[in-house]
C-alpha cells in the first residue's frame, strides 16, 4: 500500500523525503512554495537532483505537488485567471523538474459565473497549459460551499471531458463526505465507488487525500480530522482502504497534528486500518 503525507520542502526540496521517511510514509505530497501567496517555485538544480536520488533511494512515490489557495480556474475574472494559469504552468514546470508526476489543482469557485460558466472556464484554463510528458493535472474533489464546484462527481467527470489535457481526478475522502458522499459504513463507501466509477470512471482517479471529517455528511464544512477518529469512522476509513478497486491507489494524508498526534500517527493508523 502507497500511503504518506504532506511534507515541507523548507531547507530543500529534498528534505521533503527525509521527513516522509521519518514519518514512514513511502508516497506524499508538496507544496512548492507558500501556497497563501502567488510566488514562483524556486528549485535549484543540485537540490532537484537529490530530491529524485533520495525517492528513488527510499522508494518513495508517487508524489504530488498541490497547487496554490488562490488558484481559480473557473472565474470569470480575467486576472485571476491569467495568474491561475501562470501559476499552474509553473507548477507541472517545477514538477518535471523533480520528478514528480501530479499536480494537484481545486477547481475553484464560479462566483457567479454559473455552474457551467465555471466548468467551461476550468477546462479552457487547463487547456492553456503545456504540461510536461511524465506530469498529469489532477483536479481535485471538493467539500462545496458557496460557488466552488467540484463538489459532485459530476462537476469532475465534466471538466476531464470538456479539456483536450489528459487529465486524472483526486478525491479528497473528508470533501467527498462533506459534499454529501455518506462514506461512514462499507455499504456507502461500496455505494459511492460504484457512482465515482459510473460517472467519472476509476481508470481517471490517479490519488486519494485520505482525512476524516470533523464535520457531518453533507454540511459542505472542510475541517480534516485524525483517521478514524471523525464521523467518517472507522469503518468508512478500513472500507475505503481494503476495497479492491482502490489497492493500486496511493493515499496522502493531510491529516491535522494535535492532541499530540500527527502523520506518522496517521499513516500507522492507516496501515493499522488495512490489515498491514
Amino acid at each position: 500500500m502507497r500511503v504518506g503525507a504532506h511534507t515541507s520542502i523548507a531547507g530543500g526540496a529534498y528534505n521533503a523525503v527525509e521527513e516522509q521517511v521519518d514519518y514512514g510514509g513511502n508516497c506524499g505530497q508538496i507544496f512548492s512554495h507558500s501556497p497563501q501567496v502567488w510566488q514562483d517555485p524556486d528549485i535549484e538544480d543540485d537540490e532537484a537532483d537529490r530530491f529524485r536520488e533520495l525517492s528513488a533511494d527510499h522508494d518513495v512515490g508517487p508524489w504530488v505537488i498541490h497547487s496554490s489557495y488562490l488558484v481559480n480556474l473557473c472565474t470569470p475574472k480575467d486576472d485571476l485567471r491569467e495568474q491561475s494559469i501562470d501559476s499552474m504552468q509553473k507548477e507541472v514546470d517545477a514538477a518535471d523538474k523533480l520528478g514528480v508526476e501530479y499536480v494537484n489543482a481545486h477547481l475553484g469557485a464560479h462566483t457567479g459565473a454559473g455552474v457551467e460558466g465555471g466548468l467551461d472556464n476550468a477546462a479552457s484554463a487547463l487547456d492553456e497549459l503545456t504540461i510536461p510528458g511524465g506530469v498529469t493535472v489532477l483536479v481535485e474533489s471538493d467539500a462545496g460551499s458557496g460557488t466552488k464546484l467540484g463538489g459532485d462527481f459530476e462537476h469532475l467527470a465534466e471538466v476531464l471531458d470538456r479539456s483536450a489535457q489528459d487529465l486524472e481526478v483526486c478525491v479528497d475522502t473528508a470533501h467527498a463526505f462533506a459534499a454529501g458522499y455518506d462514506i461512514s459504513t462499507a455499504e456507502g463507501v461500496e455505494e459511492t465507488i460504484a457512482e465515482f466509477d459510473d460517472v467519472v470512471g476509476l481508470d481517471n482517479l490517479a490519488c486519494l487525500h485520505l482525512n476524516d471529517s470533523k464535520h457531518e455528511c453533507g454540511t459542505n464544512k472542510d475541517e480534516h480530522a485524525h483517521l478514524g477518529e471523525g464521523y467518517i469512522g472507522a469503518e468508512g476509513m478500513e472500507a475505503i482502504l481494503t476495497h479492491e478497486a482502490l489497492v493500486d491507489v496511493p493515499f496522502v494524508l493531510e491529516t491535522p497534528t494535535e492532541n499530540g498526534r500527527g502523520f506518522e500517527w496517521n499513516i500507522q493508523r492507516a496501515r493499522e486500518l488495512a490489515g498491514q
